[in-house]
């Protein structure tokens, strides 16, 4: 089945296929063309062995603490012979780290690598290593309360699968989505079927605006978001010592079919207690924390505190490198410090991601190291900011004090302190530093061009890049070589040395996003960016749930205003299935819609079904075949309709990132 690439995406979903462009691999290189690392990145993660506390093997032992069972050789497929998750790829990840590999992220990997069915307690099970996140199991009076059923279909029937080997056969009788990040609700249907979950009644509870947020999250800006974050996840690119190790807050995303169901019981206030299948709640509502919907919840009798995603045993994404709204650092704090007052007697702690924490005073100092690691970027980048200091600026001078740094789950693993400032400074301040040089800059093409000319041309600008790559500035080196790639993208040598800078600077990475940013973009400075982009088919279920004025708004986003210029156009879609109709107003190269009666002046009308709007969405069903077939209804002119549609740029998600 050929993959069709359309602007209608989540992040997770990323699925990559073949490059078209190939560069001759040195002596040093893996197969894909990675280099060995040099004796400035082995000094760099050495140094890093005496900066942290590596004795402290505390962490392992809380990782491993309630095994029940493991799962080494899990393995599951796609129906394109890829994989959906490949838990023996990541067997490599043994022993003392690689000089590939900074020690600290190694660290993280080894304990992300302790997978399998894990009892926090009496009535608490984890399934962990299944996917990016967790799965936990609460046991209820009758049955089994699911928390965060993981991201994909296949992913959740797995594991689930998994825990009935173990586990009391126990029918399902209730799922909390936490937040309405993909990874912690759309495997629901591997747990359970739409069908049987209605039948049966099954409570679903989630936070309030989880439908709106978890259907709109990258939509209108789904294609950019989706091609950034095959960079941010290393999907195209080896596990192994010079690949992709871990993602800091997991192993990896899962690559599976998406669905969602809608909530049935809503968090919308803080306390807000629920007894479900007889065992009591205490919720918080955290909107706008680490996802816009979001819910950490608290069991009395159990003494035990899900911290959901707002707490994580990492930093996490002020702002997250595939690109989305910045998080509010000082409220994701005080939403910290609540959970500390009204949970105070935790002596359990258990969270969408990594392990858990026993024992109360622990509890608190990792909260509070939590709480104060967001607050103190918050705090210092306005101080700085305020004392006139420029994004960059900022992000080179705030290191958190030793009391945070030194503490393993604040390490930069998946956010950094880097750009979670710059995040900060943008939440407040927006894009602009303030510098009149930085107002309207040259683009990078025509900037690149420039500065290869100052430099004294291509061949004394390279030759000091070898230079300065020698003495390990790698940093230095990315800047100046991307210049010139961008004003000659078919200088081999240039984009040689350049992911061979990138190798480095990616070996030397804590953070598992920035390590795989930078490999990926080595890998395509080599092979070229990827042919196909998303196979949107896996998002179906989930599709089937996003409002329709979301498609229109991502439509709006498609249209070619230069090509639209001087058009003015009124197209009716009526819903016969859902009894709803919309007027699509095209005028000042600007596309409005309307959920409104039919405008009987309009140019055409279509009558469709949901069902049928989607196929055409998705790339299913061709516009032009299909508005000249009986599978929907016209009114008014089909060539108005050819030329209206033909308006929107259809993006394949493909699109160039270190190369013009």
């Amino acid at each position: 089945m050929k993959r069709i690439a359309v602007t209608l995406l989540l992040p997770l979903a990323v699925a990559l296929g073949g490059c078209d462009e190939k560069m001759e691999l040195g002596p040093d290189a893996d197969a894909l063309g990675h280099t060995a690392p040099t004796q400035a990145t082995a000094k760099a993660n050495a140094k890093v062995l005496d900066e942290l506390p590596f004795s402290d093997r505390q962490d392992f032992e809380d990782a491993k603490r309630g095994l029940i069972a493991s799962h080494p050789g899990l393995i599951i497929e796609d129906a394109y012979g890829g994989f959906v998750w490949n838990l023996p790829a990541y067997e490599f990840i043994d022993g003392e780290a690689p000089a590939s590999v900074n020690p600290s992220l190694w660290r993280q990997a080894n304990l992300n690598q302790m997978h399998g069915l894990f009892k926090v307690t009496d009535g608490i099970y984890q399934l962990r290593g299944f996917d990016l996140s967790n799965m936990t199991i609460i046991e209820g009076k009758t049955g089994w309360i699911i928390v965060d059923p993981l991201t994909a279909k296949e992913t959740a029937a797995a594991a689930i699968a998994f825990a009935r080997k173990h586990l009391d056969e126990k029918p399902i009788v209730a799922m909390i989505f936490t937040h309405s990040h993909i990874d912690h609700f759309a495997g629901v249907f591997g747990i359970m079927e739409a069908e049987e979950i209605a039948r049966r009644k099954v409570r679903i509870i989630a936070p309030e605006g989880f439908m709106e947020e978890a259907t709109s999250e990258n939509v209108i800006a789904g294609m950019a978001m989706g091609r950034r974050a095959m960079f941010m996840f290393g999907r195209n690119l080896p596990r192994s010592q010079r690949g992709h190790v871990d993602s800091g807050l997991g192993i990896s995303p899962s690559y599976g079919t998406l669905g969602i169901m809608e909530p049935t019981d809503i968090v919308d206030s803080t306390p807000q207690k629920m007894t479900i299948d007889g065992v009591r709640f205490v919720f918080q509502n955290a909107p706008g924390s680490e996802a816009p919907a979001e819910l950490a919840f608290y069991l009395p009798k159990l003494k035990a505190f899900c911290g959901a995603e707002i707490i994580s045993r990492n930093m996490h994404n002020l702002y997250t490198l595939r690109g989305a709204k910045v998080r509010d650092a000082l409220k994701w704090s005080n939403y910290i410090d609540e959970e500390m007052r009204l949970f105070n007697d935790a002596e359990i702690y258990f969270a969408s991601h990594h392990w858990p924490l026993w024992g109360k005073e622990r509890i608190i100092e990792f909260l509070e190291k939590q709480r104060d690691t967001y607050k103190y970027i918050h705090d210092q980048t306005l101080r700085l900011a305020n004392a006139g200091y420029t994004p960059r600026e900022i992000a080179e001078e705030i290191e958190l004090p030793e009391s945070l740094r030194m503490s393993f789950p604040n390490r930069g693993y998946y956010g950094t302190v880097r750009h979670n400032s710059k995040a900060v400074y943008q939440g407040y301040l927006g894009w602009y530093d303030g510098n009149p040089a930085n107002l309207n800059p040259l683009p990078p093409t025509e900037a690149g061009v420039r500065y290869v000319e100052l430099m004294g041309g291509a061949d004394k600008l390279l030759a000091q890049a070898e230079l300065y790559f020698d003495k390990g500035e790698y940093r230095w080196v990315a800047e100046i070589l991307s210049h010139l790639v961008f004003a000659e993208p078919g200088n081999t040598k240039a984009k040689a040395l350049l992911a061979r800078t990138y190798d480095q600077l990616g070996y030397q990475s804590e953070s598992g996003p920035w390590r795989d940013v930078y490999l990926t973009a080595a890998y395509e400075l080599r092979h070229g960016a990827p042919e196909r982009g998303l196979d949107i088919s896996i998002m179906l279920d989930v599709l089937r749930q996003t409002p329709l004025s979301r498609f229109f708004d991502s439509m709006a986003a498609r249209l070619n205003g230069p090509d639209a210029e001087g058009t003015e156009m009124t197209v009716n879609m009526i819903f016969t299935d859902l009894h709803e109709s919309y007027v699509l107003a095209l005028e000042n190269a600007v596309l409005h819609h309307y959920k409104t009666t039919p405008d009987p002046a309009a140019n055409a009308t279509i009558k469709l079904t949901r069902e049928l709007f989607l196929r055409m969405a998705m790339g299913k069903a061709g516009i032009k075949d299909t508005l000249f077939s009986d599978d929907l209804q016209v009114e008014g002119s089909r060539i108005d309709l050819v030329r209206f549609f033909s308006l929107f740029d259809k993006p394949t998600g493909t699109f160039n990132i270190v190369t013009p």
